[in-house]
């Protein structure tokens, strides 16, 4: 816990250890379905972010049953089980309270071999950044409960946020990666920090590098965010040094809390452009969006 990592780690015997993780949040979408597939997703990315294997799941729920058809958690949950399918996971059950606001996710329990755990804090000097999805969720997503958000920008975030990690986990692992974490509610930058905070590395950031979502900027500038991306920003702004070419709206966009977003993997130089064609075969675009350095130790320099 002290390190921040996504899930928790249990050692059974010398060759196997259980990975276990627990999320659940309010609607972020409109379309049931789609939320559902959405939170599923979100959960099993904790896992993914160790380098384990998801194996069965249990649905958390809240439901106003006084104010919302039964129909819509009918889909909440048929998009969650798809989504389990899709995974290989097996729903073994779960637990449903009354309450006034709609609630979903999932307990997750996975596998790995104790000496194979991706750890968030191991990268090393020379490791490059890789990012495996678009960040912007957090403004579009903000942009939808306004009514503004595009039925293009709606799709463009629903399809990445329903996307399994699955793919890019694997590929880590193959290659031996040093060091991971799922980017989510504490932004690109506050999730980078954690990945060096009290360690003997810093990280460089190349902010024209990172992926944004189309009219993520747009979106922005009309003050469609939410609180935690300045919240975000205030948390690590001592970790956190710009350069002066860094526009502002973009120093802001790298806090914005992102749901169901990808993996930033620490790897050696020589393996990212291995990492790169794997994730290509599977449609994943994953640029370097930085590297990770002996100097300014725990802090980090976007540039």
């Amino acid at each position: 816990m002290e390190r921040s990592e996504d899930a928790g780690v249990f050692k059974l015997t010398d060759d196997l250890a259980i990975v276990q993780t627990v999320d659940f949040f309010t609607p972020i979408v409109d379309d049931p379905y789609d939320f559902g597939r959405i939170t599923v997703a979100n959960s099993l990315s904790d896992v993914y972010a160790m380098g384990a294997r998801p194996l069965t799941a249990l649905n958390v729920v809240c439901f106003p049953q006084a104010a919302m058809d039964f129909s819509v958690l009918r889909k909440v949950l048929e998009g969650g089980l798809d989504m389990m399918h899709e995974a290989d996971v097996i729903l073994l059950g779960g637990h449903t309270v009354d309450d006034p606001e709609l609630k979903y996710g999932l307990s997750v329990t996975g596998v790995i071999h104790p000496d194979k755990v991706v750890h968030n804090n191991a990268a090393r000097p020379g490791d490059v950044l890789v990012l495996t999805k678009p960040i912007g969720t957090g403004i579009i997503s903000t942009a939808i409960k306004a009514g503004t958000a595009s039925p293009a920008a709606i799709k463009r975030i629903t399809d990445s946020m329903a996307a399994l990690n699955r793919a890019a986990s694997e590929a880590m692992v193959a290659l031996g990666a040093h060091a991971c974490k799922d980017v989510t509610g504490f932004g690109l930058l506050g999730h980078a920090a954690e990945m060096i905070e009290g360690t003997h590395v810093g990280m460089e950031i190349n902010s024209a590098a990172v992926p944004l979502f189309p009219e993520t900027k747009e979106y922005y500038e009309k003050g469609m965010f939410a609180a935690g991306l300045r919240r975000n920003r205030a948390f690590r702004k001592n970790m956190v040094t710009f350069a002066p070419s860094v526009p502002d709206y973009l120093q802001d966009l790298l806090f914005d809390p992102q749901t169901s977003g990808g993996l930033l993997i620490a790897l050696p130089a020589s393996k990212a452009p291995r990492l790169q064609e794997k994730l290509k075969k599977s449609g994943i675009k994953a640029p370097v969006i930085g590297k990770v350095v002996a100097q300014h130790k725990s802090r980090i320099k976007v540039i």
